[in-house]
């Protein structure tokens, strides 16, 4: 079997399994198993598939049409224009939490605490960005090994810690917080895309029957672990609720996306 013909072959298995963007997910997922970039395949459609390559596309395949999102099937996931390993152990990064680190570049920091950091994403590219010292928790273990992982990979200067939220620091000890809570209410688990729902882990994606019952813990929280004036910067659910959670602080501001939607959510310490 040719090049042409595998990636023709897996975008007619992909439509009929009704997977998104089957055209791309061919090519993502024989870039995957034969090690080259898109233009290697195109320039070299004539090629046999040699064996290796057809056993690991063909498992790639019936991983994606069996609901596997591609991301976990290559484990790999882009991120602020670098590539981060990904495995169920951690959610996706999306590219909506870019703007989360935009927020956080644009007030500037010395001491910057990631809380619930997953794959690193956020830690790891805020200290490739800044070069100031980043510190980063998580309460799963299997996490934060993909985080140190990709912290090693990456060349990113991050300390990892186990603990819940910031429960292993002292009062005062950041002068940002940033946060990637979960954020999706209980009662939509049942409607969630199934790649999202039966994928991606739990404890990533869900925060209690309203969606905001760590929000009512980090808020507070952020209050002990920030200096005066520092600033608690998170990704949003329900934005108006999320702002009510953080009454009494300074400046709070909503960022929306690129689509208008609100996205991150921005205040001082009171």
């Amino acid at each position: 079997m040719t090049v042409r013909t595998a990636l023709l072959q897996g975008r007619k298995l992909l439509e009929q399994a009704h997977v998104g963007e089957p055209r791309l997910t061919a090519e993502v997922l024989l870039m995957r198993a034969t090690g080259h970039d898109r233009a290697w395949l195109y320039a070299h459609g004539d090629d046999e598939l040699i064996e290796v390559w057809w056993i690991h596309y063909g498992r790639y395949l019936h991983q994606r049409i069996k609901g596997e999102p591609t991301q976990y099937v290559t484990g790999r996931q882009e991120f602020y224009g670098r590539e981060f390993r990904v495995t169920r152990d951690v959610l996706i990064p999306r590219p909506e939490t870019e703007h989360l680190v935009e927020a956080a570049l644009a007030h500037g920091a010395e001491n910057i605490l990631d809380i619930g950091t997953g794959s690193g994403a956020i830690a790891v590219t805020l200290a490739l960005e800044t070069q100031v010292r980043v510190t980063a928790t998580d309460v799963s273990a299997a996490a934060l090994r993909v985080a140190r992982q990709n912290a090693a990979a990456l060349g990113a200067r991050v300390d990892f810690v186990a603990c819940d939220l910031g429960a292993a620091f002292a009062e005062g000890s950041f002068d940002l917080v940033v946060s990637n809570p979960p954020y999706i209410a209980e009662r939509y688990r049942a409607g969630l895309q199934a790649e999202v729902r039966d994928h991606e882990p739990a404890l990533a994606l869900f925060g209690g029957e309203d969606g905001l019952a760590i929000y009512r813990r980090l808020v507070p929280e952020a209050i002990r672990l920030l200096r005066p004036g520092g600033w608690l910067m998170m990704e949003l659910g329900d934005a108006h609720a999320v702002r009510e959670i953080c009454a009494g602080w300074n400046d709070v501001e909503i960022v929306n996306d690129l689509a208008g939607i609100p996205r991150v959510l921005v205040a001082r310490r009171p």
